[in-house]
């Protein structure tokens, strides 16, 4: 490798493909000692990247799940935009609004400008770049340890920050749903949304039907915590029925036009 960066991006690519792979064999894949696998393996894992375990390096399956967050924009494209369409509808000027660091609700954020003035806080990046050229919002950034693999700020100084505020409402999204519950792959990831639910007097959920068909490990809430979850009418519709069964307020919305 000719740099430490573009090892270190070998690396990642190499434990995100094979799911797990020994210290040893990583040192010689790459011509470098042990020690320095072990450093660069602590980077990565400060990064969001993998989780170094007993003898090795583990991918996390959300980077096998999400991939970079241009690969996540381009994933139900068209779903993620209609369910931000149908959120942006929900916001009233003068709302203090809470955005997660999900692309769905990157896409909310790129949908304001037509209802300022608003105050946004959020921990993604993608959104603080994109709501600082807004003149009507009033941004707030939460800012803690950067994560480029979801590239947001996560862990405990973010959720710290996010007890410092009190939002009119949050808008989020969740890596799975399992049965009536939101899970996640990183425990950062949940550290921040308890927070970030904690201090909002209302939360709305966004997923797209792909949701339901994925694994996470973390369990975040149920969805009964949500005053309104927004899904697209792509969901299966014995599983929208037995939510909204169980007292869930479940709004569907088209993506077939």
């Amino acid at each position: 490798m000719d740099t430490q960066e573009e090892r270190r991006r070998s690396l990642r690519e190499l434990v995100t493909a094979k799911g797990f792979v020994r210290t040893g064999e990583l040192a010689e894949e790459f011509g470098v000692s042990v020690m320095t696998v072990h450093r660069d393996l602590d980077a990565l894992q400060a990064q969001g990247w993998l989780r170094k375990v007993r003898g090795g390096a583990s991918c996390l399956p959300s980077t096998q799940f999400h991939g970079s967050v241009h690969e996540r924009m381009t994933t139900m494209a068209q779903a993620k935009q209609r369910l931000a369409r149908a959120a942006a509808e929900l916001l009233a000027p003068g709302q203090i609004v809470m955005l997660d660091d999900s692309t769905t609700c990157l896409s909310l954020a790129r949908q304001m400008a037509d209802h300022t003035p608003l105050t946004v806080i959020t921990n993604s990046l993608p959104a603080v770049t994109a709501l600082s050229r807004e003149a009507g919002v009033s941004l707030i950034a939460l800012g803690g340890t950067y994560f480029p693999a979801y590239d947001a700020f996560m862990g405990l100084h973010t959720a710290q920050s996010v007890e410092s505020f009190r939002a009119d409402v949050l808008f989020m999204s969740t890596t799975a749903v399992t049965g009536d519950r939101c899970y996640h792959m990183s425990p950062e990831t949940v550290q921040v949304k308890r927070a970030m639910m904690a201090s909002a007097a209302r939360r709305v959920l966004l997923i797209d039907h792909t949701k339901f068909a994925n694994q996470g490990l973390y369990a975040l809430a149920p969805l009964t915590d949500f005053d309104l979850v927004l899904v697209d009418d792509a969901a299966p519709a014995a599983q929208v029925r037995r939510l909204r069964d169980i007292g869930v307020d479940v709004r569907t919305v088209g993506t077939s036009r």
